[in-house]
This record gives structure tokens, sequence and C-alpha cells, in this order.
């Protein structure tokens, strides 16, 4: 029996410490682990908590208060009728109207039924008492109403509409968001396992070591929320799962491919385990990191949905990584060969990646690689085309679901037979001395059609303006903007313009200056990871060019494909932010995995046969690993929101393309055609051909160098 060396790795895998390890991690389960259930409770799914802090839209919510006897939300009920509202219909409304007095949550008879100018359609509005921050009173309520109303018959059909029916639906589309996430995520990672592995058990201890991660992962963050601050929500909630499945896969997958290539080359399971820990982790490690910082890039941003989902994703990726370098190498080797039947690696036996598909799909690339590294580039480029028609201004409200909900169909109604801002007005905060200026300031604004009275609360007084059009339409953030210009030259006013059709001006100006920050810091932060793992710098660049060429493809392949699903040209704001975020940081993992192998070899074998040898070894293993991570995100393609559809399928095409075409071909080619000039100014560029040439041993397992040379 080989004597296992020494280091942290046997530590890790050890015939005793294996079992101190287990034990570690069953107490952190029984002690932080049913926190996690806790971590529901504290998500802030209301839109305003994902306004950035210092918009002058969420400064005005915040001075509202102050203006409000109670918390109260509009609901309206909608009656429509194409061929005209007849006496029935009207009648209808009105009992409706003394009916929802009594459903609880509603705050005191509603007014009248208001007829719409064109007699087709009806509404009443109807003051829903809120619970602050607790959105359940709002939903109760909403369902009584819609109880009452019902959905209409004889050709007139009713909605529940308004802010309070906005809110409903919403918060409806998070509801067990959660659990139906992590069923499909764990669905989705057992059978690309059990495809992957062919083996019944193997695929057990890379779901039980995610699993038990996410669990931790979720408890740490519910810790951390109250101190540090954090937005928590239901997109960064459902994101973790898929990053803590997704990439804690990919690791056990790399993991797992050396452990098999170790257990043909030594008898004794715990030496195997503790070579390929030492073998797989720097590049597992520099792969984690390069994600989690990538991730804290999203701190600095303004938009506090964005800014929370940083700690909480880097928090995912930390206990995901230590999951996977230590609580799964102690499961394995306490399992031991029988896990991998029926394919049991046996001790001498042949490596099957040295003449397998990858080694000839190297062979082929090494013919012309000048060739091939300029044909997938014009590729790429041409896939990128499709970019030209991204429109990434924001969607409006009737488009945030993948299938419209009663609330949305109602504020179309709504929409064809009001006036367009009737029920979101702008509002203006400033001080009660500049009422009459304030109030003619609005009324001046060309695009406002009507102006209410002052509404004084101490020295500050509030007023409302109708705007013309829609309140997400171009036109009604020009009249916002043109608004805020006229009343902040108000001497004295210290007025603020909020309001539905400020908050989009707000959100939209956020993400587009969140996009210009953070996308370059991202660039540099995961540049000089890369420089610093590598001792390179031409490879580094050339990584992140080549990851950035993958994510303009993406973006025009999914740009026209969502026009064609979802029947409209339009993206969130965010989008492009989050998908390169998602993209560069874990995209570059593949290309980290293959170039920290291509420098392994490259010291025995030179850098032209070392990239041959990598790709040999690690295709099979990193395209697995891309395939689950793509799957994972596209889970969220399922998703009833549709900026979550739309940034799943858009990161997982980028993954895809990632994994089979910029690392398989475009980066295998570019290392075959530099050379030594791939690794400037490293140690590796300043040795000669010779000196690699006389370095090249035979391998423990049989002849796979010569085969990779021949």
């Amino acid at each position: 029996m080989t004597r296992i060396g020494r280091g942290w790795a046997a530590l890790i895998c050890g015939r005793r410490t294996k079992w101190i390890v287990l034990a570690v991690w069953m107490l952190i389960a029984v002690g932080i682990g049913p926190l996690s259930a806790k971590l529901g409770g504290i998500q802030q799914n209301d839109s305003s908590k994902w306004l950035p802090h210092q918009a002058e839209s969420t400064q005005v919510m915040e001075l509202q208060e102050r203006f409000r006897t109670d918390h109260l939300t509009p609901a309206i009920m909608v009656y429509e009728r194409g061929s005209g509202i007849t006496e029935a219909d009207r009648a209808k409304a009105a009992a409706d109207a003394r009916a929802v007095a009594t459903v609880p949550g509603v705050d005191a008879p509603p007014a009248a039924p208001i007829a719409a100018p064109d007699g087709k359609a009806l509404q009443t509005i109807v003051q829903v008492r809120s619970g602050g921050d607790d959105l359940q009173p709002v939903i109760d309520a909403v369902d009584g109403i819609r109880a009452v109303a019902g959905s209409g018959t004889g050709g007139l059909s009713v909605h529940v509409a308004g802010p309070a029916g906005i809110s409903a639906a919403t918060n409806s589309a998070f509801a067990d968001m959660d659990t139906k996430l992590l069923l499909a995520t764990v669905a989705v990672v057992i059978i690309l396992l059990l495809i992957t592995y062919r083996s019944p058990s193997l695929w057990l201890l890379p779901v039980i070591s995610a699993g038990l991660a996410l669990t931790c992962s979720q408890s740490v963050i519910y810790l951390l929320s109250g101190p540090l601050g954090l937005t928590v929500n239901g997109q960064s909630v459902g994101i973790l799962t898929i990053l803590v499945f997704g990439a804690g896969t990919d690791y056990a997958l790399l993991l797992i491919s050396r452990y098999r290539e170790e257990l043909r080359r030594h008898e004794d399971r715990h030496e195997a385990m503790a070579r390929a820990l030492q073998h797989a982790a720097p590049a597992v490690l520099a792969s984690a990191a390069t994600v989690a910082i990538g991730m804290m890039c999203l701190v600095f941003a303004k938009m506090s949905s964005t800014s929370g989902l940083g700690p909480v994703s880097a928090i995912g990726i930390v206990v995901g990584f230590v999951a996977m370098m230590t609580l799964l190498p102690a499961l394995l080797v306490i399992c031991g060969r029988w896990l991998f039947w029926p394919a049991r690696p046996k001790l001498g036996s042949s490596e099957p990646t040295a003449s397998g598909v990858w080694a000839r799909l190297g062979r082929g690339i090494a013919r012309r690689p000048r060739t091939v590294w300029v044909g997938t580039s014009l590729v790429l480029g041409l896939m990128a085309l499709g970019t030209i028609q991204l429109n990434a201004e924001g969607l409006p409200a009737e488009d945030w679901f993948v299938k419209k909900p009663d609330a949305i169909v109602g504020q179309e109604a709504l929409g064809r037979h009001f006036p367009a801002g009737e029920g979101q007005p702008v509002v203006v905060i400033g001080k009660a001395s500049a009422a009459q200026p304030l109030r003619q300031a609005l009324a001046a604004t060309p695009g406002i059609t009507d102006v209410s009275e002052p509404v004084p609360a101490g020295d500050q007084v509030q007023i409302e303006g109708i705007l013309k059009g829609q309140t997400d339409s171009d036109t009604s953030r020009q009249t916002v903007l043109d608004l805020r210009d006229a009343v902040h030259r108000i001497p004295g006013a210290d007025a603020k313009v909020g309001g539905a059709p400020a908050l989009t001006v707000d959100l939209h100006h956020a993400n587009n200056s969140d996009n210009r920050l953070i996308i370059p810091l991202v660039l540099t932060v995961v540049l000089l990871i890369l420089g610093l793992l590598l001792r390179a710098i031409i490879a580094p660049l050339i990584l992140i060019a080549t990851v950035v060429l993958s994510y303009f493809a993406a973006l025009g392949i999914t740009t026209p494909l969502f026009a064609a699903m979802y029947g409209f040209n339009a993206a969130d704001s965010a989008h492009p932010l989050f998908v390169f975020v998602f993209l560069v940081a874990l995209g570059i993992d593949y290309n980290i995995f293959l170039m920290t192998r291509v420098r392994e070899e490259s010291f025995r074998l030179g850098t032209r046969r070392g990239t041959l040898a990598a790709l040999s070894s690690t295709g099979g293993v990193i395209t697995s690993a891309g395939v689950v991570l793509a799957a994972t995100f596209l889970v969220f393609g399922s998703m009833p929101l549709v900026t979550f559809a739309q940034m799943g399928i858009a990161v997982a095409v980028g993954v895809l393309i990632d994994t089979f075409i910029v690392r398989s071909i475009l980066v295998t080619a570019l290392s075959l055609d530099l050379g030594r000039w791939m690794w400037w100014p490293g140690k590796l560029f300043r040795r000669t051909e010779e000196d690699r040439a006389a370095e090249v041993e035979p391998d423990p397992s049989g002849s796979r160098s010569q085969q990779l040379v021949s």
C-alpha cells in the first residue's frame, strides 16, 4: 500500500481524517442548517426595495409617508364590453362596489363606478390597506375582490388591476419559486450526471454535497443579511440555487474526473484522491475566486437588487467550493471504487482520453490552427450581429410576465378606454412656501394634462400631475425629465419628482449607470486574476477577448429568439449586465480549467503538445460541466417572469458557446498557433523547445504522452 503524502489534501481524505471532515459538515448542517428556512421570510420582493437608495423617486416614496394617514394601495375593478356597457353591466358594477366593502383589507366602501369616455368600460377604485413591507394583506384583499367581481359573463369581461393587482401578480410569480427552481435544478443535475457517469450511484454524492452547500449558503446569508444590510429577494435567492448547483456540480465533475485518472495509477484510493485534489484544487480555486470576486463587483451597483445579488452569489460560490473540495472528497473515499460501477477504474488500465474524440479534434485543429481560429472568430462575429436588434430600454408592465395575469389584462383594458396616465400620477414634493410655483411648473410642463391641488404636511407640500401617455413610454420619460428640470430651478423649493413615471426613469438611469461601471470593473478583475494564475499577459488578454466575443454572440442569437418567443423585441435594462457578469465570470471557468491543464502539461511537453494533451484529458469533463451549467440556467427559462426567463436562456446559450466553440476550438487553435508566445512574458515563454522536449517523461499509466506526441 503506497504511503499517502503529507499536506492539506491528505488531511481531507486520510483514513481517519475523512471521518472528521464528514463529522464537521454534519455538525455545521445541524447547527445552522435550520436557519435556511428563514431566508424566505426576509425576502423583499416589493419593487420599491429594488430601487437605488439615492434615486429621487425613492426619496419621494419615503417623503410620501408624511402625507398618508394610512397605508393604502389602490386596486381597480375593470369592466369591459366591446359593444358598449349596458345598464345590467352598470348594475353589476354598483353591486360589486357595495359587496367589496365587506372584503377583509378593503379600507372603505369605494366610490361609484366611473364610466369610460367611449362608453365601453367602467372602473371602480378600491383602496386596500397594506401591511407596509408585508404584501400578504394586499394579496388576500385582491383575491377577495376578484372573488366578488368574478370573471364576467355574456360578453362582459371583469379584471382586478391597479397597483394592488400588479403587486399581487408579481408576488404570485415569486411564490414557491425557490421550491420550483430547486426541484427543477436537482432533477436536471441528476439526469445529466446519470448520463455523464453512466453509474446508478455516483451522481448521488455531488447532489448531496451541492444540496448541503445550498442549505449552508442560505443560512449564512440569513445570518449576514442584517449586519450587512443585504437586499435579499426572489431573484437573488433563485440565482443562488442555480449557482450553487450549477457551479458546484462543475467543480465536482472536475475533481471526480481527476480522481478517476489517479485511481488508474494508484491502488490506494486515499492517495489517489490526495493527488487528485492537489492537481484539481488550484484550478477550481481560481475558478471559484474569479466567480466570487466577479460577483462582488455588483456591490458597487446603484440598484439595490443588483448590489444585494453580489454578496449573495459570492457566498454561494465560496460555500459551494469548500463543500466540493472537502465534503465531496471525503464521501468519495469513504464509499470507495464501487461508486463508479459498472465502469470502475482499475489500477494500470489505460487512459481512454488519449485516443478519444477530443484527441482527434485536437489533431484536426493542429493541422491549420490559424485558419481555424480566424474562421471561428468570424462565425462568432456573425452571431453577434443580432445585438443590433437588442432593445434593452426596459420592459413595460404588460410585458413583465410570460403569461399575462389578470392584473395585466386589466391594465391593458384601462389603457384602451381611460386616460393612460390617470392611475399612476407623477408626484412632486417640496417646501410648502413654494406650493404655487411648483403647481405652476407642473401645469406648464408639456405632457401633463391635469394638476391636483397642493396637499400640505408640515412644512412640505405634495402635488400630483396626470401624464398624457403611458407611464413607461419615451414621451412620459421626457416629461419627467422636463418637470424635474423645471422644479429644481425654483428657488427655495427643495423639490423632488417621484411617482410611477419618475420611477421608470430612475430605474433606467440606474441600470445604464451600472452597466457602464460594473462591466469594465468585472473585466479588469477577471483579467488580473487570470494574469496571476497563468503568470502571463498574452494568455489572459486572449481569454478575456474570447469570452467577450462569446457574450456578444449569445446576445446576438437570443435577441431575435426572444422576439419570436415573446412577441416583442425588448429586454430589461439590467439584462446586458446580468448576462455579461454571469458569462464572463462563469464562462471563463472553462478557459481556466483548460489553460491550467495546458500550463501543467506544457512544462513537460511544450505548449503545442501540452495543449493537445490538455484538450484530450479535459475535453469530456469540461463539456459535461458546461452542459450541466447551461441546463441549470435554462431552468430559469421556465419561470413566469420574462426578465428571469430571458437572462436564463441567454446565459445558457452563452455557456454552450463557451463550452463547445470558444474553449474547444477557438482557445485551442489560438494556443497552437501562438505557441510559447501565449505565455509571454512568463517562465514558459522563456523556455526553449529543446528544454521542453528533453523533459518529456513516460506517463505512469502507460504511454499516454507518446500517443499524444505521435
